[in-house]
């Protein structure tokens, strides 16, 4: 079935992408695109593992895999293969290659998926999303298919993009969009609240409207078909 030519799953630095292992190539490839299109925002900049199992992939079709995602950018970090021939491919391109199972391969996650492009380990996951324990700095980005809880602020130039709410217990002074895959009851919320771009399904807003001087903990919403924030005392 169709469905069944990718599996994506979240791991601890970046996204596992698992590509079907009998299906002719340019169907794998052309499903992958079209996945990643539908969901751009939350896909940019992610690090890409690729499975192959044993199936074999000469040099030039992993090259075009390999900008297939630059094009969207994203990364290819690293190719889990059975096969000598993808092996060599992917060392002819200069990206790492292991054989599943071989130490410091990334398992894939049971969890929400979840990807940082500057390492953070999450301090706890569940099946709903992820909790952090520390400021996001300026270059960081997380991405998770579920919620997120920041305890720590998001500074300037960070980047928090998930499928669900993002609670952040501090200043949130990055970017932020909640309910990326279309999901218009998602909600943002902060104890103190500036984003540099306030994001929720696909509206939009760069200043959230009627800032008080005050700093009072805040929570985005969508009503009336567009973002609105208000004072949570």
């Amino acid at each position: 079935m169709q469905e069944e030519l990718i599996a994506i799953k979240g791991v601890n630095d970046g996204l596992l992408i698992a590509l079907s292992t009998t299906e002719k190539w340019q169907s794998v490839t052309d499903q992958l695109a079209a996945r990643i299109d539908e969901q751009s925002d939350f896909y940019n900049g992610a690090n890409i593992t690729i499975e192959l199992g044993a199936r074999p992939v000469p040099k030039y079709e992993l090259s075009s895999l390999k900008a297939l995602l630059e094009r969207r950018g994203l990364k290819l970090s690293l190719v889990l293969s059975e096969s000598d021939t993808t092996r060599n491919s992917a060392a002819a391109l200069k990206v790492p290659t292991k054989k599943n199972g071989e130490s410091g391969a990334p398992p894939p996650s049971k969890q929400a998926d979840v990807q940082e492009t500057a390492p953070v380990n999450p301090e706890e996951t569940g099946t709903y999303g992820t909790m952090f324990r520390r400021t996001l700095r300026s270059g960081r980005t997380i991405h998770s298919d579920g919620h997120v809880v920041i305890y720590g602020d998001v500074n300037p130039g960070a980047k928090v993009i998930a499928a669900g709410d993002i609670v952040v217990w501090g200043k949130l002074r990055g970017y932020a969009h909640a309910g990326v895959i279309g999901d218009e009851s998602a909600i943002v919320c902060a104890l103190d609240m500036s984003p540099s771009q306030l994001r929720i399904a696909s509206h939009v807003v760069t200043s959230p409207p009627g800032k008080r001087k005050r700093v009072v903990p805040e929570v985005a919403r969508i009503r009336d078909n567009q973002i609105i924030v208000e004072a949570r005392e």
